[in-house]
């Protein structure tokens, strides 16, 4: 049974500020995570064995374990060896490792897409390896990147809904309250899955737009 206009408004201020909180974390999420995975990405390319086997083991670890396992381990298995943290920052923590895991892998195509002549001339113009890759690689190499990064940035945000089974009050945990004191869980639940919708459709659009942005950027 669909929900009523009634219950609508008297269930979405609710189900906002679970809409909020899932925003918050998907935004944290990715702000730390991107780095991360720059990080990870040039620690997987480096030369020194060490640094790239602690990148590798990161990023398989990130890539390899279910968002979810991530979630609980964090959230239930830290405090077993003294470290205890509240729900939003392990959330915060595991989605922006396994961000970064992802996107690792996502920038390390993108730079390794460059063409070999990019790095002859800088090599070339005296650049040092640093110069090298703050000037010439990385804002190619982030310019490809950018569509991917933004199609799995709707993936992330999508994710918060795991959320839930460590008690963050995000927007399914929202959804589930309501539908555990009014028994109406399928029309609260229908409301959640809109204010996805509402967040993800548009994000879809845009990254389509960019992708088709980057194409032609690509063929000139």
């Amino acid at each position: 049974m669909l929900p009523t206009y009634e219950e609508i408004f008297s269930w979405m201020p609710d189900l906002l500020s679970g809409l909020s909180i899932s925003l918050q974390v998907t935004a944290l999420s990715l702000l730390l995570g991107i780095p991360f995975g720059l990080l990870l990405a040039l620690g997987v390319l480096a030369r020194n064995r060490a640094l790239r086997a602690v990148s590798l083991i990161l990023v398989e670890v990130g890539r390899g374990a279910p968002a979810l396992v991530l979630l609980q381990f964090i959230y239930f298995g830290l405090p077993s060896v003294g470290l205890t943290i509240g729900s939003f920052v392990a959330a915060v923590i595991a989605l922006a490792w396994n961000t970064g895991a992802y996107t690792s892998e996502i920038i390390r195509a993108s730079l390794q897409s460059i063409a070999h002549g990019q790095r002859e001339a800088a090599q070339a113009l005296g650049l040092n390896r640093t110069d090298e890759l703050r000037f010439v690689l990385l804002p190619q190499g982030l310019r490809v990147a950018l569509p991917a990064l933004l199609g799995f940035s709707i993936l992330i945000f999508q994710g918060t809904s795991l959320c839930f089974a460590i008690a963050l009050p995000e927007l399914v945990s929202r959804a589930y309250e309501i539908g555990s004191n009014t028994f109406r869980y399928f029309p609260a639940l229908l409301c959640a899955g809109a204010l996805y919708a509402c967040i993800s459709i548009p994000a879809a659009l845009l990254v389509s737009h960019v992708e088709k942005r980057a194409s032609l950027y690509a063929q000139r």
